[in-house]
């Protein structure tokens, strides 16, 4: 048997079936009446049946008759099936790209110096960094992961922890030959150009200059003086720079610490912040294959 390929009549059939109007159904179709109802024409020729017939009496109405009706079932599922079948094409075109919500400095200072490894094991798929600081509709704006500081509560998502930290303070070996007689005494910071991170100052439990020099007894007084930068790897910067002592986060540091652009001040005296990484995703999310690889070689890159 030919198999003859109608699928605009079918959809001009059903539609006009629904809405007993071949007027209402052109609506649907974006087309004209006159188009709506010559597709169906041509059904009925090719058929050899009647698929219509008109109500008598009062507002004129399209009657569906006994044979079409018999046929609308299996045609409405055929449609449904197709869309399905559309859905999982179009899902297959996006499904080597995997968008991830990560702040600025974390992409720069973590993520992007080992993002190599990554692509390399999984050359198939495409990263897409989304650093919007604003709160986002994960859903809305198709986030599959994201790496996020704070006390792991986002409303809607799992959050499950990547990384603890420590804050502590750090300086460039320039500026630390130049004022090394200082900082041989912690009480002396006071005294030398701080810079500060104003990224989440007023996120609860971020740490600023006051907490720490507070905690370690330092100061109860406040340390306002000073560069105030609201970007963490630009705080960074500015103390490679020389420009001042920084209150470094050490997942922000590690590199800089390794590679000697930084020194570590007083490695003594230690802080853990009450704020940590998580990794936070939607529940639906979980089982995507690129997801899971992503995941898991965060994790493993944590651990090395």
């Amino acid at each position: 048997m030919k198999t003859p390929v109608y699928l605009n009549a079918l959809r001009a059939f059903e539609a006009s079936a629904r809405h007993q109007s071949f007027s209402t159904a052109a609506i649907e179709l974006n087309v004209t009446p006159a188009a709506v109802g010559q597709l169906v024409k041509s059904l009925e020729d090719y058929l050899g049946i009647t698929l219509f017939q008109r109500s008598t009496g009062g507002k004129a109405r399209l009657v569906v008759t006994e044979a079409a009706l018999m046929a609308l079932p299996d045609i409405r599922a055929g449609f449904n099936r197709l869309l399905l079948g559309l859905e999982k094409l179009q899902a297959q075109t996006s499904a080597g790209v995997l968008t991830v919500a990560i702040s600025p400095a974390f992409a720069s200072k973590w993520l992007l110096p080992r993002i190599d490894t990554f692509q390399q094991a999984y050359p198939e798929i495409d990263i897409r960094l989304d650093t919007n600081l604003e709160p986002v509709d994960f859903a809305q704006h198709g986030i599959d992961i994201a790496v996020r500081y704070g006390q792991g509560n986002w409303s809607g998502l799992v959050a499950e922890k990547l990384m603890d930290e420590e804050v502590f303070p750090v300086c460039s070996p320039g500026f630390y030959q130049k004022y090394r007689h200082l900082l041989k005494y912690v009480e002396n910071l006071l005294n030398l150009p701080l810079i500060h991170d104003l990224t989440l100052d007023v996120h609860t439990g971020f740490t600023t200059w006051n907490t720490w020099l507070k905690y370690n007894q330092v100061s109860n007084g406040l340390a306002q003086r000073g560069l105030k930068i609201n970007n963490s790897a630009a705080v960074l910067q500015a103390a490679i720079d020389g420009h001042g002592v920084a209150l470094a986060r050490s997942v922000m540091v590690a590199d800089d610490l390794k590679t000697g652009q930084l020194i570590r001040l007083y490695p003594d005296m230690k802080y853990s912040s009450a704020l940590a990484y998580y990794i936070v995703y939607r529940q639906e999310c979980q089982n995507k294959p690129k997801f899971v690889a992503f995941k898991t070689w965060l994790m493993d890159e944590v651990k090395l």
